[in-house]
């Protein structure tokens, strides 16, 4: 598969980015082995953009493991200190997220696409031992058509989850409907500023979007919203300079 194919593929879903090496042309895990995962590069028709499964499930079989296995930094800043319920893990890919909250205590539902992910995420819950297997459930789902119900989770997040602004507007209007009163929406992803850098992202505008735009779709009579900004941090681009990106977070509470 090519940088070019796979950014006409487009950012599907997320994954973990701790970590930006290598993707000039690949977008999304921290640490990949060797690369990093969804669709990075410039170049691609923004009309060729696609949302499927076929895609996200050669792209995990084209590699033994695609992303680090470790937690996304935002989710462990934003969510170290909530109290453990029921999660929501959407795009979770290989499970990073979903077994660090697993191993806090939450009850996770990880959501994803591709069944390949989920046979890793199964595997790796496992492997960390019954207590945190026990606590882990897997779901194949198109989170733009699947309902995961009205209130039915303390916790729903999402992670560089990149969709065509129409699909994007639907899947996140139902992760919204799925938090329960008193319960938080978690939402990361690349800030758009990052076009402006040699990060390697790629010329797709329309994927990228900002706090303001996740914050206009949620009812202020519904939600307080603690964090909404464009976050910056520290990554190495792929000749290994140093830059400032930025990511979206969106960290917002369903009133009780």
């Amino acid at each position: 598969m090519t940088a070019r194919d796979e950014v006409a593929a487009g950012w599907s879903r997320g994954g973990d980015d701790e970590e930006e090496r290598g993707m000039g042309q690949q977008h999304g895990g921290a640490e990949e082995a060797g690369t990093h995962g969804h669709a990075h590069g410039h170049g691609g028709d923004p009309g060729e953009v696609r949302h499927d499964r076929e895609f996200w499930e050669d792209r995990y079989r084209s590699a033994p493991r695609v992303w680090s296995g470790r937690p996304n930094p935002q989710l462990v800043d934003e969510v170290g200190d909530l109290a453990p319920g029921r999660a929501l893990d959407v795009a979770c890919g290989e499970g990073g997220d979903a077994l660090w909250l697993a191993g806090r205590g939450w009850a996770v539902t990880a959501v994803d696409l591709a069944q390949t992910a989920l046979d890793r995420v199964a595997a790796a819950a496992a492997e960390a031992g019954p207590e945190v297997a026990g606590r882990v459930r897997t779901e194949r789902a198109d989170i733009a058509t699947w309902d995961a119900g009205d209130g039915a989770y303390d916790l729903v997040t999402t992670h560089f989850l990149h969709l065509p602004p129409a699909v994007r507007a639907v899947a996140f209007d139902r992760m919204a409907r799925a938090v329960a009163p008193g319960g938080t929406l978690l939402v990361v992803a690349h800030h758009a500023s990052d076009l402006r850098t040699t990060i390697g992202r790629p010329d797709l505008p329309e994927l990228f979007f900002d706090p303001e735009d996740v914050v206009a779709a949620l009812d202020p009579a519904d939600w307080e919203v603690p964090v909404a900004e464009a976050r910056p941090r520290t990554a190495t681009d792929p000749d290994g300079r140093e830059v400032t990106i930025r990511d979206t977070v969106v960290r917002a509470v369903r009133r009780g």
